[in-house]
């Protein structure tokens, strides 16, 4: 499927073709629409320059949420990494 963006809404956006396929990209891959592999064609550039761009716009690599943290905290316990005070 491809999708057509009109003049207009380039013209709108201020951004360049290349610049509107990376804001997409950073967009869904942001939001775990997209894998890194995957928003990287979208953006026509390379993993590496993708990962570059993430970090240049300050988003992270990888989402990180509480549920992930308190899997790990849990993890940690189970083999004894970390003990409980209380």
């Amino acid at each position: 499927m491809s999708v057509v963006i009109s003049n207009e809404i380039l013209e709108a956006s201020q951004l360049t073709p290349r610049e509107f396929r990376q804001e997409i990209a950073l967009y869904l891959f942001q939001t775990d629409r997209l894998t890194l592999g995957y928003a990287s064609k979208l953006a026509e550039l390379s993993a590496k320059d993708f990962r570059q761009l993430l970090k240049q716009r300050n988003i992270p690599l990888y989402s990180y949420d509480v549920a992930d943290f308190e899997l790990d905290l849990k993890n940690l316990r189970e083999l004894g990494r970390l003990t409980h005070h209380g």
